[in-house]
């Protein structure tokens, strides 16, 4: 008998793969390791999105002997032609051989379900279209066969992940269709997606997100740059007016709604007019929370090939911690509002992804859903008492 050991890196999707290449290998006849020291082969899923990540990946294989290894993941062709010249016992999987796979879930608690791979919209920051290749949407029924298996396995929360995964189409079935059709699935669950595109998000995806009582009130939905002119380098078309008014939106069709965002600071030739234009509209919109990085240059990405990266480090490093700064009033200002409310809290999180004291952890996940009185609130959890 041969043994596996999975090592990944990056984002859900990521997860999502690992446990689809773990159903794969255990139909060739692998078993899971419990230890990495006692695997034939380790599998590393790798994440190109900011050279940050794939250093680690080159670190974790330069600390590996003669194991046989796959690398699976976001890869660029570069990192390839690297490391199979230097390796001798590097195999590269593609997401294509185990996207529909039906996976050997990680967590008895949230499944992770890919409805689509790949993207089409090109933004000159990102390596996705190079790595995933275009978008792909899987059939519905797959998508409604893995809901069903995770439920029958006790699970009750479900993330429907895709790149831009609101512009899923299979036939007639787009996005807020698929969404119903799950929400019609009988059993006591929540809903969750990520990521969506700005310009993809319809009137009916919002009315779809008010109908369906499964679907968990948040989103991360995002912005990457409130300046019109740097949205446009970076191919994103929409404006910040447009994003505005769209946020207004959902939350007048969800008062309660939780929405993060992410950012990118620092993109090439972003100044700090530039800058403040999107400290004004993240100020404006008040998220409750965001995922904020500094722009990395990313072989193929015009904006690697056209444009020179010349934002300082330093400045990069004070446009992050000014809009943390900003986050972490009105990430307070938001959960304050939550203190003496009584929500329904599973996998230690509230409806709106806000996470509670972790003590409440264990009881959650043995429980399920749970009935928490919320007592204090800081920007970045909530504390309850179990009713």
């Amino acid at each position: 008998m041969q043994y596996y050991y999975i090592i990944t890196f990056g984002c859900q999707a990521n997860v999502a793969d690992s446990e689809r290449i773990a159903s794969k290998l255990n139909a060739l006849g692998y078993r899971i390791a419990k230890e990495e020291k006692n695997a034939d082969l380790i599998v590393i899923n790798a994440c190109s999105v900011r050279q940050s990540a794939m250093n680690r990946v080159y670190g974790k294989i330069r600390n590996l002997k003669n194991e046989r290894i796959i690398l699976a993941g976001c890869i660029l062709e570069k990192d390839k032609k690297k490391l199979s010249t230097k390796y001798q016992n590097i195999e590269f999987w593609h997401p294509d051989e185990y996207f529909d796979l039906t996976p050997i879930y990680s967590d008895n608690a949230s499944a992770n379900i890919p409805i689509m791979t790949g993207c089409n919209n090109f933004c000159t920051y990102c390596a996705v279209p190079y790595t995933r290749g275009r978008k792909r949407s899987r059939p519905a029924e797959n998508i409604i066969k893995d809901v069903k298996t995770a439920l029958k396995k006790g699970i009750r929360e479900i993330w429907l992940l895709g790149q831009n995964v609101n512009s899923y189409k299979d036939k007639n079935i787009n996005f807020a269709k698929l969404l119903r059709m799950i929400n019609n699935i009988p059993g006591n669950f929540w809903i969750r997606f990520t990521s969506p595109h700005p310009k993809d998000f319809s009137d009916d995806l919002i009315k779809a997100m008010k109908e369906c009582g499964k679907f968990s009130h948040y989103i991360n939905l995002p912005l990457q740059s409130g300046d019109n002119n740097i949205l446009k380098k970076m191919n994103r078309p929409y404006t910040a007016a447009h994003y505005k008014k769209l946020t207004k939106k959902i939350r007048k069709a969800m008062p309660d709604i939780a929405i993060s965002t992410d950012i990118i600071v620092g993109f090439p030739s972003e100044t700090r007019k530039q800058f403040e234009n999107t400290v004004k509209v993240f100020k404006e919109i008040k998220f409750d929370m965001a995922y904020l990085s500094e722009y990395s240059p990313r072989p193929k990405t015009n904006a690697m090939r056209f444009m020179e990266d010349n934002v300082p480090h330093k400045e990069k490093e004070l446009r992050k911690k000014i809009l943390n700064d900003v986050l972490i009033k009105t990430a307070l200002e938001k959960n304050k509002k939550l203190v003496g409310k009584t929500l329904i809290i599973l996998n230690n999180r509230t409806s709106g992804n806000k996470l509670v004291l972790r003590s409440l952890a264990s009881k959650c996940k043995k429980q399920g859903f749970l009935t928490v009185k919320i007592t204090k609130a800081t920007p970045w959890h909530l504390e309850g008492k179990l009713l």
